[in-house]
């Protein structure tokens, strides 16, 4: 009954690599979620947990003829915090 050593371990590695491919399909979903601060003039994302100063880094990298707030429009110049 059942089968061999070498049977339940062929089983066992399908098994594993069936859910590992489940697995990476619902990380990438995960990280595109993650992905909500948007600047508006080349519309590059940022993961969430993007702090102010990257976010200004990059305008001032990226788009130094234009404005903070106009790549970021969640920023609030005047108290220096994040409105999302």
């Amino acid at each position: 009954m059942g089968g061999g050593n070498g049977q339940k371990a062929r089983m066992a590695r399908e098994k594993n690599l069936e859910k590992q491919k489940a697995a990476k399909g619902s990380q990438l979903e995960s990280n595109k979620k993650a992905m909500t601060i948007q600047c508006k003039v080349c519309m590059q994302t940022f993961i969430c947990t993007t702090s102010e100063v990257k976010c200004r880094e990059h305008a001032e990298a990226k788009h130094p003829k234009s404005d903070v707030s106009a790549c970021f429009p969640h920023l609030n110049n005047k108290t220096g915090e994040m409105n999302l």
